[in-house]
């Protein structure tokens, strides 16, 4: 795309940093706003800067890095604070390194985190690790602006000897530190910030997060494709806007063609908040917390900034970055470019056999993992087994499903719990997106359409399927086994297709792939499933599926 060396844009100017909206004229000369000019008519658009993801793992879209930034700039997204840990635990420095790369080859900022805790922890099989020397090596490169999510608070607390070379490497180089902290309360939230976290995007409940600001920290409001805490964090902006930001956190493709951070700012509007309050969480707070490089409609500032119709409907017309047009009427600017292929997936085709779980006499009851919609939170529930031939099964009359994660480093058998509230009526969906580690995560209603879904995977080196009787559908994920280097509109459709397969299957979950991917997600209480075992996230420790008659 040819970027003109100068040229003006007029419209009404919002100014957030100073509160005021005024008809002006931005003049921008080498990707730079060179002069702004006060105007006597007012237009009919708006000008303001572009929007910041303030925390996102790129990789939960499916795409590469070029493909996410083709599809986000039609929103008005300018920038992200990138968290790359999902590659990280498959490929390590490797893997990082490959997202900075590949960000590169588009119009558009990439900020990237050194990943805290890879591998997440020690009760999973991660595909590598990342090291101090690794962070320290990450620190020197520009465009790696933080410590990204501190996942082991406990480590924080306990002064864990690696934890704290990690912490003191990003004070030593000037570092912003993300929090992660589900539930943390008290005075382990004012020990955890104390130590140095500076923000949190887990918080789903006003009262946690109001701890969490009161102890210095900055709160993330996530609205992604599983996680879903507008609606009970926003009220929270009127009263702190210079401490709250918007995040998504995980995006499938299918949502960010639809909408990204445009659509938390519609709504907090639509809720009566302050036009330069929510500007300031959407545009400016991230710019300042991180000190990115993103202009902010000032004389000087790289031209970022978005061109809207008005401010009732808010709908993107152009996206700038550094004065180019990315973006104009819902259209990207960004062509579609190859990328590279790097993976790392060793598992070999599993039988039948290996998703039986044989009952012991005296079997009364089954450890039930239970999601909640929307929600990275499980529950622990106890619930009846059902045996059949000696092999404990899936109920799918109680939507008590059996569920597998199988290892896709080596080749171990599969580790069995179950799961109630997937809904699932026949057939089985599956996925190597399975946070943190990426082995391959499975549900279904019985052990034939679980082997069946796990094989589609392994054949394909990664991605996401559904089965049922004769049907069998995958959309393939082979860069790291969790995204796709097809264009990025397509591998929304193809996305499209498999969720509306497993919705067909019975699923009455918002997002049934995204949900199923977190529940291999031990760092988040109270029960998971790790290639390992069952983990109980509340205390840290693998726990049975199955209970005796006590």
């Amino acid at each position: 795309m040819a970027q003109p060396r100068f040229f003006k844009v007029s419209g009404n100017i919002i100014d957030v940093l100073n509160r005021e909206i005024y008809p002006g004229t931005l003049e921008i000369a080498d990707g730079h706003i060179s002069r702004i000019l006060r105007e006597p008519v007012a237009e009919t658009q708006y000008l303001l800067p572009g929007f910041i993801d303030a925390h996102v793992h790129v990789e939960s879209s499916m795409l590469v890095p070029s493909e996410f930034a083709r599809l986000a700039v039609t929103h008005g997204t300018v920038a992200t604070v990138s968290d790359p840990h999902e590659i990280g635990n498959v490929l390590g420095l490797k893997g990082v390194e490959y997202m900075l790369e590949n960000g590169k080859k588009v119009p558009f900022k990439f900020y990237f985190g050194a990943p805290s805790c890879v591998p997440a922890t020690p009760f999973e099989t991660a595909g590598a690790e990342i090291t101090p020397e690794d962070i320290e090596e990450l620190f020197l490169r520009p465009e790696v602006k933080y410590l990204a999510e501190m996942m082991n608070w406990p480590g924080v607390l306990n002064q864990d000897e690696l934890v704290m070379r990690k912490i003191t490497l990003a004070q030593k180089f000037d570092k912003q530190i993300d929090g992660h902290a589900p539930g943390l309360m008290g005075e382990q939230a004012h020990a955890y910030a104390a130590a140095g976290m500076t923000t949190d995007h887990e918080c789903f409940t006003a009262s946690e997060a109001r701890d969490k600001l009161a102890a210095g920290m900055k709160i993330l409001i996530r609205e992604g494709s599983a996680a879903k805490n507008f609606e009970a964090l926003i009220e929270l902006l009127s009263e702190f806007p210079d401490k709250i930001m918007f995040c998504s956190d995980d995006k499938h493709p299918d949502n960010l063609v639809e909408s990204h951070i445009n659509e938390l700012v519609k709504r907090a509007l639509a809720k009566g908040h302050d036009l330069f309050h929510v500007l300031q969480a959407a545009c400016v707070n991230p710019v300042q917390h991180y000190k990115l490089e993103v202009g902010l409609l000032q004389e000087k500032d790289p031209a970022d900034f978005i061109v809207i119709d008005n401010l009732e409907q808010f709908n993107v017309l152009q996206t700038y970055i550094n004065g180019q047009l990315v973006a104009e009427d819902g259209k990207s600017k960004i062509e579609f470019t190859p990328s590279e292929i790097v993976n790392n997936f060793h598992a070999q085709r599993k039988t039948v056999e290996q998703f039986h779980l044989a009952a012991p006499q005296g079997l009364a009851k089954l450890r039930v993992i239970e999601p909640y919609d929307v929600q990275l939170i499980t529950g622990m529930l106890l619930l009846d087994a059902k045996v059949e031939n000696g092999n404990v099964v899936s109920d799918v009359a109680q939507d008590v499903l059996k569920m597998a994660v199988v290892n896709r480093y080596q080749n171990t058998e599969p580790a069995i719990a179950f799961i109630k509230n997937f809904g699932l009526q026949r057939g089985a969906i599956a996925s190597s997106v399975g946070h943190d580690s990426h082995n391959i995560i499975a549900v279904g209603c019985d052990d034939e359409s679980l082997c069946r879904a796990v094989n589609l995977l392994i054949d394909a080196q990664g991605g996401i399927s559904a089965v049922a009787d004769d049907r069998e559908e995958v959309l393939p994920l082979p860069v790291a086994g969790i995204m796709s280097a097809e264009d990025g509109y397509w591998v929304a459709e193809q996305y499209a297709q498999l969720d509306k397969a497993a919705k067909e299957l019975g699923s009455t979950l918002t997002s049934p792939f995204m949900t199923l991917s977190f529940m291999a997600l031990l760092v988040i209480p109270a029960l998971k499933l790790s290639d390992k075992g069952l983990f109980d996230g509340q205390h840290f420790q693998f726990i049975d599926v199955l209970v005796g008659n006590e």
